[in-house]
């Protein structure tokens, strides 16, 4: 399994969640870095980044067999400049058929949170994400256990009713 959430959404027959909780990722990204230096994508798909087209095509896939895909983000306010540049890219996610929120994380200091961030699966599969201190991926697990399952629903739906829309958000 080379990239599992690949073969998540491969198999996903009704639904996609995605739960997002850190404030920064991937720290050696060059193009964070870029964005970093000033570049900015301003809705423009061809500003995006080259990796972005095959993203775009298994959501398109995804999206077409029927499949919702629904990305959270909890975040930190004010936020960081990773997040920044997640919100600067994220009319991407959106445009290939992705529903995007974000909740700042003071409105979710009272939901039971799973400890890291993660995708669900039609509600029957959870796959967790585990990452350094400095934001790279370290490890990636499958978990199928209903306890988990049902933390893992409540958690993510918790946290959509209370999230704000992509194109309402505007990061502080």
């Amino acid at each position: 399994m080379k990239y599992p959430v690949r073969e998540g959404l491969a198999q996903a027959r009704q639904s996609a969640v995605h739960l997002e909780m850190r404030d920064r990722y991937t720290p050696d990204d060059p193009e964070f870095a870029r964005w970093r230096a000033g570049h900015r994508y301003a809705g423009d798909p061809a500003n995006l980044p080259d990796w972005w087209g095959s993203w775009r095509d298994l959501v398109g896939e995804t999206t077409a067999r029927g499949v919702s895909m629904r990305r959270a983000r909890v975040v930190s306010e004010p936020v960081t400049d990773y997040i920044r540049f997640e919100h600067d890219l994220t009319f991407a996610n959106v445009a290939a058929g992705e529903l995007v929120r974000w909740l700042p994380r003071r409105n979710a200091a009272d939901i039971a949170l799973p400890g890291t961030d993660l995708w669900m699966f039609d509600g029957s599969a959870v796959l967790f994400t585990f990452f350094s201190g400095d934001g790279d991926v370290v490890d990636r697990e499958w978990n199928t256990e209903p306890a988990v399952l049902d933390l893992v629903n409540t958690a993510f739906e918790t946290v959509w009713a209370r999230a704000v829309p992509h194109e309402d958000y505007k990061p502080t």
